[in-house]
């Protein structure tokens, strides 16, 4: 019997990309999932969800709840992207992602806080990304927002320990999602563009959903009890390593 045999899961953002791909591997392991997402699909529990919306959230939540017997697990997964330098994006457009990426987690975690602290099994994921903890070029926004949520991860972990709530962060590098597929098809060369996507990943490709999804299963599984207030990176090495070249 798996670890996640009767556990009941939320991935917000699932219904596509990185979401869907962590839903899939929650279910396949064995955990009842509620995707919440603006189009949740036909898999899983889906129930229409926008995050920027706090009622819309309380009661998704509360629906999640009642027809999977409670909550287990949370992964706040729903995010958005933006582009540029600082002076690129507008100020409406600073508060919407940070509306989303940020205070979104804590408007899902918040509504399902009651539910986790009857949990036996009870964890939350957060995903940041590599842009928190590197300097990428023109991502000053997106930057900002993810390292809010890596902050956010631990501050969380400390506050719920004694609740028996563990927090950690997954923290990708780039992945190849429909997000970053749409980035490239605006490329002016968009094979050129992918190559130097994967360069700067020390292993040299694009990180996959699947990988992404078995780290988000890591640390939301009972077996990770001592893990928490972790920021766990996915990306070829780009956080960590320095290479020498090979010319």
């Amino acid at each position: 019997m798996s670890e996640y045999e009767g556990l009941a899961a939320i991935v917000t953002g699932g219904g596509s990309g990185l979401g869907a791909a962590i839903a899939e591997e929650l279910a396949a392991r064995g955990a009842g999932v509620a995707v919440l997402d603006v189009k949740p699909g036909e898999r899983h529990l889906g129930i229409p969800c926008d995050i920027a919306d706090d009622a819309a959230v309380r009661s998704a939540v509360d629906r999640a709840a009642r027809e999977l017997g409670g909550i287990d697990i949370v992964v706040n997964n729903a995010g958005i992207g933006a582009e540029g330098t600082i002076d690129v994006n507008d100020e409406a457009e600073w508060h919407r992602v940070w509306d989303i990426n940020v205070v979104g987690i804590m408007r899902v975690t918040r509504a399902a806080l009651p539910y986790l602290r009857r949990s036996n099994a009870a964890a939350i994921v957060n995903t940041s990304s590599i842009a928190a903890t590197a300097g990428l070029p023109q991502r000053a926004l997106y930057s900002a927002s993810k390292g809010a949520v890596l902050s956010l991860t631990r501050a969380m972990a400390a506050d719920h320990l004694d609740d028996g709530i563990r927090v950690n962060a997954v923290s990708p590098g780039t992945a190849d999602t429909p997000w970053v597929g749409r980035l490239l098809s605006a490329a002016a060369d968009p094979v050129h563009e992918r190559s130097q996507l994967e360069a700067r990943q020390p292993h040299g490709r694009l990180v996959s959903p699947s990988e992404i999804a078995h780290a988000v299963a890591y640390l939301a599984s009972p077996r990770a009890g001592s893990t928490t207030g972790v920021s766990l990176a996915v990306d070829g090495g780009m956080q960590a390593l320095r290479l020498r070249s090979k010319n």
